[in-house]
């Protein structure tokens, strides 16, 4: 790891700049689209729906399910954003530019980081005024609702590097979203009470890292918690060093981007 008095500053700047640039030249992809998509959960799950179920938890099924959608949309883009920007950097070669740049490997990871995390945090916000359009957003703890999504974007941030090292054709970087990250993110617990279910499911799900991820950022909107709360945070910490640790050390041996 590098000291922070040598962190080169204006580098991390300018590889920022360019991934913000790069969302920005397609926006319909990458916020307009995601923001339709959670307009049309929240009105159809959290509006229509919910107005004929009764309350969950002393709260309205609006309230309940709209940490869940937020939760869906940080991970989705995070991880899209890292995965395809690394991917195409070493399908266009255009990474060799970036290796022999003014940046350590830690600037480097820092600097996509900072851009899933940057597109995440973005759609994110815009899912949260969407819903004041239904007055469903509220903040019980801001300060472990900036934690959760913080946190959860940078662990998908750095999943999506691993895929963007790892995938060798663009459909392989739909591969993990489409078979496990969607599908656990629902499976745990953005639109049900883990106490809706059998109590053998109730077991499984608590296996599942993606309902401590829903459940603690549902906890820090609305005040209502399902799981073990220090638990979730070990889980989240321990992630967030394994996985930047590991692509540290596949940049370091330069695994895929280096011929």
């Amino acid at each position: 790891m590098i000291e922070i008095n040598n962190m080169n500053f204006i580098g991390l700047q300018t590889f920022l700049s360019r991934e913000v640039k790069r969302m920005m030249r397609v926006v319909v992809q990458t916020l307009i689209s995601p923001w339709i998509n959670a307009g049309l959960y929240i009105l159809i799950f959290g509006y229509v729906v919910g107005s004929r179920i009764d309350l969950i938890s002393g709260v309205s099924y609006i309230d309940f399910v709209l940490p869940g959608i937020v939760m869906l949309n940080l991970i989705g883009s995070s991880y899209m954003h890292t995965s395809s920007s690394l991917y195409f950097q070493r399908f266009a070669r255009h990474i060799e530019e970036v290796l022999i740049a003014p940046l350590s490997y830690v600037e480097i990871i820092f600097g996509f980081v900072l851009g899933g995390v940057t597109r995440g945090l973005i759609v994110g916000f815009g899912v949260y005024v969407l819903a004041l359009i239904f007055s469903a957003a509220s903040v019980a703890h801001f300060g472990l609702f900036i934690f959760y999504s913080l946190a959860v974007s940078i662990i998908f941030s750095l999943i999506g590097l691993l895929v963007g090292l790892w995938a060798e054709g663009f459909e392989q970087l739909s591969i993990l979203n489409t078979f496990f990250i969607t599908p656990l993110t629902f499976l745990g617990g953005v639109f049900n009470s883990v106490s809706m279910l059998p109590e053998k499911a109730q077991v499984l799900v608590r296996l599942n890292p993606f309902f401590y991820f829903v459940d603690g950022i549902r906890y820090s909107m609305i005040g209502i918690s399902e799981s073990n709360i220090t638990v979730g945070l070990i889980m989240i910490l321990t992630l967030i060093v394994g996985l930047s640790t590991t692509v540290w050390y596949l940049f370091k041996i330069g695994w895929k981007i280096r011929n």
